[in-house]
């Protein structure tokens, strides 16, 4: 199947890019949201994310004594139902088993998520490298 593309216009003014960066404190994904808000960037919002949607446990469990679902919750605080604890408890975080590369922790756990018209979105991306973001 041929598609031939007929519009010969480069991208019109006015349309906006989304911008996903990760950082390793929360102070400086703020430094870089002031940077951007500079800029007349408005649509901006940083928030912490975790691997484990529930957290970790808030209390310590003795194992010989405690209701203890999953290693996970040993190894890792995860305050997990059994089904989630069993699926987590492959991770490498629990397990401490690789052969290499598994194991996605970063020190990343910030995300600055915002939207950017396109005229300034390569200055927007630059402020963020400089803040020791990764886009």
């Amino acid at each position: 199947m041929n598609v031939e593309n007929n519009s010969s216009n480069p991208a019109k003014e006015g349309t906006t890019k989304n911008i996903l960066a990760y950082f390793k404190s929360p102070e400086e994904a703020n430094k870089v949201q002031e940077k951007l808000k500079d800029l007349g960037v408005s649509d901006i919002q940083v928030d912490r994310f975790n691997k484990y949607p529930l957290g970790s446990a808030d209390q310590l469990m003795n194992p010989l004594t405690g209701d203890t679902p999953s290693q996970a919750t040993l190894t890792l605080g995860i305050n997990a139902g059994q089904d989630t604890g069993i699926l987590v408890s492959t991770d490498v975080s629990a397990t401490g088993m690789s052969d290499g590369g598994q194991n996605p922790i970063t020190g990343r756990d910030i995300i600055l998520g915002t939207v950017v018209d396109e005229s300034i979105f390569e200055k927007a991306r630059l402020l963020i490298k400089e803040g020791d973001g990764v886009v």
